[in-house]
């Protein structure tokens, strides 16, 4: 988690994109894009770089549109990591802002969920968010779950997932590289939870939502993550 590709092509963050609002969700600040008439609900949990970056909101609209309720809150408390702070290098920062908390404060989330009435959530994680979804499939807290890109998941993690799980990877990743992948799609198999894993060719961590917008063959990758990753929530989220 700590080497440069969790930092890579860090977004321009915009707190006015998306067809979306903000509203205060169990304490936090959160994007919410959709309708609650579904009674179905997406659980968006970001990268280190939060819930202001223009094609991580993209994505929930496109989720929403789909005919989900789609939440994504601010874990970070107004503080996302900015790579530009040479105060707040990534070890200090991740201190303040570790995926335990982030569990923690999830678990507000999906009780506030509930109390509009929601019957089923999935939940998706990015990089740290993965961690957190981990947390989120163990106890289960949620009826599906989706990583993509992972950070700190491990073998442990995984070996204590008990809702279908999807993890889509990078080839080009070194935080969570293809043989790790290959390791959690192993244990999943022989387990007796629902799973899929698919490793994306020529594409590095993050790139599900930091692809470059000029970059078609990257914008092409990750828009097939991100219909794997609403396919994954159309079955098991209902």
């Amino acid at each position: 988690m700590s080497g440069p590709q969790c930092c890579s092509n860090p977004p321009t963050l915009d707190s006015a994109s998306g067809a979306g609002h903000v509203e205060n969700l169990a304490g936090l600040n959160t994007y919410v894009s959709g309708s609650l008439q579904s009674k179905l609900a997406v659980f968006l949990i970001s990268d280190i770089f939060g819930y202001e970056a223009p094609n991580f909101r993209k994505l929930a609209d496109k989720v929403a549109a789909s005919g989900f309720y789609v939440v994504a809150p601010d874990f970070f408390y107004g503080e996302p990591y900015d790579p530009n702070n040479p105060d707040r290098p990534l070890s200090v920062w991740i201190k303040d802002h570790g995926p335990d908390k982030g569990y923690e404060d999830a678990k507000l989330v999906i009780d506030a969920l509930k109390s509009k009435g929601v019957s089923s959530i999935g939940a998706a994680g990015f990089c740290w968010g993965a961690k957190v979804v981990a947390r989120l499939a163990k106890d289960p807290l949620i009826q599906a779950a989706v990583m993509l890109h992972p950070s700190f998941v491990n073998v442990d993690d995984i070996k204590s997932v008990k809702v279908p799980i999807a993890i889509l990877g990078a080839e080009q990743d070194h935080i969570s590289p293809p043989e790790l992948l290959k390791q959690f799609d192993e244990i999943l198999k022989a387990s007796e939870v629902d799973s899929f894993v698919k490793i994306f060719p020529k594409v590095g961590h993050g790139w599900s939502v930091r692809y470059d917008v000029n970059d078609p063959t990257a914008m092409l990758s990750a828009n097939e993550a991100q219909q794997d990753m609403l396919a994954w929530f159309a079955k098991y989220v209902k």
